[in-house]
């Protein structure tokens, strides 16, 4: 097969694609924000229904909508207050899935030099999540409840785009199921209105090369572990 420079522009863009957990402290321009959405907003939807909603956290809105949300993860007995609002994880851990779940979180740890006895250590990078692991720009994406399986799927393709996109401009991404435990907090911090539901949130910005967990790269199976061809 040959290559040709396009190829290998959008191979790259998606295959440098990774998990950033430490962002400089570098702006993103506003422009190059509205590109990378209007670029993802391409993405398929079912009879072109676009059920996505996106709210751009920057400066103090960005900080404000964290300190909230912190203030109340580091108190144990209100965060118990607070549960997610649809599951996104199994609700029974089977493997494979288990297997590689456990891998990645203790590769990162690993990294971090945290054991498994360092449960406060590990507390702390968890909370990393609701500062946006420090990247200038935190986005919150949101759903109409009325919206149906499909949709969510739908979303996911518009989430990839955004996260492909940024790679084509050398920005970094780390999407977050971490922050859906507390939408109630978002939904009052950003006054969503009642029919909105939070699907995730996403850290953008520009990657801190010196930071050790930015070089984790996770594994992929191989084709034969998921692929079946039938001819």
């Amino acid at each position: 097969m040959i290559s040709n420079p396009q190829q290998e522009a959008v191979d790259a863009a998606i295959t440098s694609r990774r998990s950033i957990r430490a962002f400089l402290d570098k702006p993103v321009a506003r422009e190059d924000l509205e590109r990378i959405l209007e670029v993802a907003a391409r993405a398929p939807s079912g009879t072109n229904t676009q059920p996505w909603k996106v709210y751009v956290l920057t400066g103090q809105a960005r900080q404000d909508l964290s300190d909230a949300i912190l203030a109340v993860h580091t108190d144990p007995e209100q965060s118990r207050q607070h549960t997610e609002e649809y599951a996104y994880y199994p609700r029974e851990w089977v493997s494979p899935f288990i297997d590689r779940r456990r891998k990645v979180g203790w590769d990162l740890y690993s990294l971090l030099g945290l054991t498994r006895d360092n449960k406060a250590g590990m507390a702390a990078q968890h909370a990393r999540n609701f500062a946006f692991f420090d990247a200038p720009v935190g986005l919150i994406f949101t759903i109409d409840r009325i919206m149906e399986q499909g949709s969510w799927l739908d979303y996911g393709m518009f989430l990839q785009n955004i996260m492909v996109a940024a790679r084509g401009r050398g920005l970094d991404t780390c999407p977050q199921a971490a922050f859906t435990q507390y939408h109630r907090i978002i939904a009052g911090q950003l006054q969503l209105p009642a029919n909105e539901t939070v699907v995730c949130g996403m850290a953008l910005g520009w990657a801190d090369p010196g930071k050790i967990e930015n070089s984790l790269i996770t594994e992929r199976e191989p084709l034969a572990g998921f692929v079946r061809f039938v001819e």
